[in-house]
C-alpha cells in the first residue's frame, strides 16, 4: 500500500497569521459531557436496523446521502462526539487536519461550528486543509471519519490559549492515542509511517493528538451490505492445501461448503493403487467443520468451513482425494497431492508477490505457472493475498481463480498489511491451517518454518514488530542445517523507493541473514520487480557464497513506480511476474527465473554452492 510520508508547505504563512489572530475571537464551544453509546456500538445497530428494515436491493444500493438521512437525531449525534475524546485542563483551539479531498466530510464539522482555516499543504499529491473550533476546559469529544469509508483520516492539533497554566491532555480515547509536539518528524498517527515535515513559524507550539489511522472506517455504512460474486452451495469449493506439520507424512485440506452442509468428509488413497475399474478401497476421514459468519453478504451469509489434516503418509508419494459431505452427492472432482521426500531430491517452487487485486489477470499468472512447471512442489505468495484481508469476498474472488492450482499445490502464505485490515488477520487465519512452531509470544500461524527436501524456508510477519520474532528468527537459523535457506515476508528490507524501507527488518533481521547465510529474501509490498545484488551487513558483495539476494514482487494489477537505488541489480515496474525456483542436486545449484506474462524471461540467476 504506497503511504503519503511527505507534507510540502503552501507559501501561506502571513494569510494562516492574520486568520489565526482572526479565529481567537470566534465564541468559545462546549464540549459534549455524558455516557453514550460507542460509535461501535452505534453503528452495529445501525446497520442491523437497516437490514431488518430495508429490502435487499436498497441496502446493496445504499449511498452516502440515503445513509445520511436514515440516521436519527441520538446517532448523528454520537457519530459526531464520540469517536475520539480526550480531556483538557485549558482552553484550546482544536484543528482538524483533513485531506481536503473529502469535501463535506466528516458531516459534523460544519453542524459543530468548526471553521476553515483557507490554509492548504501538499502531502504528497494530496491536499490538507484545516479546520478549526476553540473549546472550554473539560472533555473534548471529536466526530467519525466518514461514513462512506476508504477516507484518509484526519488528524488533530490543539493551540492553549492562555500561556498558564501549562496544557494537560488526559482520558485519551481511544487508548492508543498519543500526544507529541507538532514539529518536523512528528508523527500524526500512532500506527502509520507518515512525519510532518518543516512546519511555518506559526504553527508551532502546537500539540500533536496522534489518532489511529486504522479507525478511519470505524463508521462505514456504505458498502457494508453486498454480494459476494462467488456464493458457496452444497457442492464443496475453494479447496486449498497447506501443511500444518510434517510435509513428507502429512497434508492438510481446507475446504468450503454453504451451512446446510454439517459435515466434512475427505476420502484418499495412493495414486499407484489407484484403478477406475478395480479402485482400491479408499481411507476416509471426518474433517473438523465450523462456522464462517459473513452477515454482511446479502447472498452468503453463512458458510461452513471444513479441515481434514492427514497424517502417517509416505514421504514421496503421490495421492488422490475427494472431499464431501460423506453421502453420495457432492463430492468435488479428484485432486491429488505429493508429499515431500524424506531424503534429499531435486525440487521447483513457484513465488509471487502481490496479488491483491485484478484476480482475472492474475489467473493467468498462477495458471501460466503451473503449465510452465507443472511439478512445482509448492506456491509462495509473499503477503497481500487480496486487497480487503476481512472482506470475505475478497478472498472468494482470488481463491476462486486459483481453484485449479491450489487444491493440487500446496500454498504457503505470508501475512502482508492488507491481510491486517481492521488491525487483525483474522480471516486469514480462518482460512489457513498452517504450521504452530512459530516464536512462544507471537499469535500461532502468523510466523512459521517449514522443512522441504535440503531447503528450509522461514516465513515471517512483518506486520508485527521485528523484534517479537528475532530471538526466534536466530533460533531456528542457527540450528538450521540445510544447504538452501530462504526467507518470506511481505515489507521489504531493500525497496524500490527509499521511503518505503522497512528499516526494523533491515537492522534486526537482515544481520542475521548474514551470520547464518540466507540464500534469498522473498519479499512484496513494493507492487515492483526488484532483486538486489548479493547483501552483506548492508554493502553490495561480489558472490552470491558471501551474501543474500533480496528479490520484490507483484503479480496483480497495481503497480508503483520505482527509484534508482545502488543496490538494484535488476529493477522493471507495470509489469506482474511469477518467479520459479529450480534447486538442483546434481551440481548443487539453486536456478532463479523470473517469468512475466507471456512466460518471457525477466531475469535469471544461477547459483552455486
Amino acid at each position: 500500500m504506497r503511504h503519503d510520508s511527505m507534507i510540502q508547505p503552501n507559501p501561506a504563512t502571513n494569510t494562516l497569521a492574520i486568520l489565526l489572530v482572526a479565529l481567537f475571537f470566534i465564541p468559545l464551544g462546549q464540549a459534549h459531557v455524558g455516557p453514550h453509546p460507542s460509535v461501535h456500538d452505534t453503528v452495529a445497530g445501525i446497520l442491523n436496523r437497516f437490514k431488518a428494515t430495508l429490502p435487499t436491493e436498497e441496502i446493496v444500493s445504499m449511498n452516502l446521502a440515503k445513509a445520511k438521512s436514515l440516521l436519527t437525531k441520538e446517532e448523528r449525534h454520537i457519530l459526531a462526539h464520540e469517536h475520539v475524546s480526550f480531556h483538557v485542563n485549558v482552553p484550546v483551539k482544536v484543528f482538524i487536519i483533513r485531506d481536503a479531498a473529502m469535501g463535506d466530510k466528516p458531516f459534523w464539522l460544519k453542524e459543530r461550528n468548526f471553521k476553515p482555516l483557507g490554509l492548504k499543504f501538499k502531502v504528497q499529491n494530496r491536499d490538507v486543509d484545516f479546520w478549526v473550533k476553540d473549546f472550554q476546559p473539560g472533555r473534548v469529544g471529536l466526530g467519525i471519519n466518514s461514513i462512506s469509508g476508504n477516507d484518509h483520516h484526519y488528524g488533530v492539533a490543539l493551540m492553549p490559549l492562555k500561556p498558564e497554566p501549562k496544557l494537560e491532555i488526559t482520558k485519551m480515547y481511544p487508548g492508543q492515542l498519543r500526544t507529541a509536539p507538532m514539529k518536523e518528524g512528528t508523527a500524526p498517527f500512532v500506527d502509520k509511517n507518515e512525519k510532518l515535515p518543516a512546519l511555518p513559524a506559526v504553527l508551532s507550539g502546537l500539540t500533536v493528538v496522534q489518532t489511529v489511522y486504522q479507525n478511519r472506517n470505524d463508521a462505514k455504512l456504505i458498502g457494508i451490505f453486498r454480494r459476494t460474486p462467488y456464493p458457496s452451495s452444497p457442492k464443496p469449493d475453494q479447496v486449498i492445501l497447506t501443511w500444518a506439520n510434517d510435509p513428507t507424512t502429512s497434508q492438510t485440506i481446507q475446504w468450503r461448503t454453504d451451512d446446510t452442509v454439517d459435515k466434512g468428509q475427505i476420502q484418499w488413497v495412493k495414486k499407484a493403487d489407484f484403478n477406475r475399474f478395480r479402485p482400491a478401497t479408499p481411507k476416509i476421514m471426518d474433517a473438523v467443520t465450523f462456522e464462517m459468519s459473513n452477515t454482511n453478504y446479502v447472498n452468503d451469509p453463512m458458510t461452513h468451513r471444513h479441515t481434514a489434516n492427514l497424517t502417517g503418509l509416505e514421504p514421496d508419494t503421490t495421492y488422490l482425494y475427494s472431499v464431501g459431505q460423506g453421502s453420495d452427492e457432492n463430492w468435488s472432482e479428484l485432486s491429488e497431492f505429493t508429499t515431500a521426500p524424506a531424503k534429499t531430491e531435486p525440487f521447483s517452487f513457484v513465488y509471487m508477490g502481490d496479488a491483491q487485486n485484478g484476480f482475472q489477470r492474475w489467473r493467468s499468472m498462477i495458471t501460466g505457472a503451473f503449465r510452465k512447471r507443472p511439478d512445482a512442489a509448492f506456491y509462495i505468495m509473499a503477503g497481500d493475498l487480496v486487497d480487503r484481508g476481512n472482506d470475505i469476498d475478497d478472498w472468494d474472488n482470488m481463491l476462486h481463480h486459483a481453484r485449479d492450482v491450489y487444491n493440487q499445490r500446496t500454498l504457503i502464505p505470508a501475512i502482508g498489511n492488507h491481510e491486517i485490515q481492521g488491525g487483525q488477520p483474522t480471516t486469514y487465519l480462518q482460512l489457513f491451517d498452517l504450521p504452530k512452531n512459530g516464536p512462544e509470544k507471537v499469535e500461532p500461524e502468523r510466523c512459521y518454518t517449514f522443512k522441504y527436501s535440503n531447503a528450509e524456508f522461514f516465513i515471517l510477519d512483518t506486520t508485527l514488530p521485528a523484534n517479537q520474532q528475532h530471538e526466534w528468527l536466530e533460533k531456528v537459523l542457527k540450528a538450521s542445517t540445510s544447504t538452501w535457506k530462504f526467507a518470506v515476508y511481505h515489507h521489504p528490507a531493500y525497496s524500490s523507493e527509499p521511503a518505503r524501507d522497512n528499516k526494523q527488518v533491515r537492522e534486526l533481521w537482515t544481520p542475521l541473514f548474514d551470520k547464518y547465510h540466507v540464500d534469498m529474501a522473498l519479499q512484496g509490498h513494493d507492487h515492483a520487480y526488484l532483486r538486489t545484488f548479493p547483501m552483506n551487513n548492508q554493502k553490495k558483495v561480489a558472490t552470491a557464497k558471501e551474501g543474500t539476494y533480496y528479490v520484490v514482487s507483484v503479480s496483480g494489477t497495481k503497480f508503483y513506480e520505482q527509484d534508482p537505488r545502488d543496490y538494484t541489480e535488476v529493477g522493471f515496474t507495470n509489469t506482474p511476474t511469477f518467479q520459479i525456483l529450480d534447486i538442483l542436486i546434481d551440481g548443487n545449484k539453486l536456478i532463479y527465473r523470473a517469468y512475466d506474462a507471456e512466460d518471457k524471461i525477466r531475469d535469471e540467476i544461477i547459483i552455486e554452492k
